[in-house]
């Protein structure tokens, strides 16, 4: 019965390798859309699958973390790093959302730019989840997170460039709204991956 009422350790490492696997498919359609840009309402739908599966993998975290008494992490750091995945997928539905609602004919090569961003950081976040869940790959998961970081800085450079550019010659007002809008909410997903990074930092400095 004491059993059941403090049931062990669950296994959270499957959800955030499931969570990771998301992640980096909104990415990967971003940039296929971004390469090619055809049926954009269709790549939107697919976009907002993947953002309500990312919805599940962080509830799925919280009903398991309010029925495990032992965790193999700290529940804190599970439960803020689901967060920040399920946050890259938000950023990129919105951002695809905005490209439906302002009528973009063709993407900016910024926007092209960060959805390569948004790629790498991904793959380098699916990759640093099949090292985790060994806590003794200590100087890869590290250099994962460097990765990541320097990954992050160059979607600052991007978007830096990007805003620059939208504001060269005559432009149009509209497209100077629209355009700050998406670059903006792109960069902001890859800020997101650099926060999944800092937590796994935390793990690996807290399990050392």
């Amino acid at each position: 019965m004491f059993r059941k009422l403090l049931p062990k350790e669950e296994n959270f490492f499957d959800i955030f390798q499931q969570a990771a696997d998301n992640v980096h498919e909104a990415a990967r359609v971003l940039l296929g859309l971004m390469e090619n840009f055809t049926d954009l309402p269709a790549v939107a739908r697919r976009i907002e699958e993947l953002e309500h599966t990312g919805d599940g993998f962080t509830h799925e975290t919280i009903e398991r973390l309010n029925k495990t008494f032992i965790t193999p992490i700290d529940r804190e750091d599970i439960h803020e790093f689901v967060c920040r995945l399920d946050d890259v997928v938000d950023l990129i539905d919105t951002a695809v959302n905005r490209m439906v609602l302002y009528k973009i004919a063709r993407p900016r090569e910024e926007a092209v730019a960060l959805a390569r961003v948004l790629v790498q950081a991904t793959e380098i976040i699916v990759r640093a989840m099949r090292d985790i869940r060994n806590i003794k790959n200590i100087d890869r998961i590290i250099r994962h997170c460097v990765d990541i970081h320097t990954a992050e800085n160059e979607g600052d450079r991007i978007l830096h460039r990007g805003l620059a550019a939208l504001f060269e010659g005559s432009p149009d007002p509209l497209d100077v709204i629209k355009w700050k809008d998406i670059l903006g909410e792109l960069e902001s997903a890859t800020d997101r991956c650099e926060d999944a990074a800092n937590v796994l930092e935390s793990i690996v400095l807290k399990n050392a």
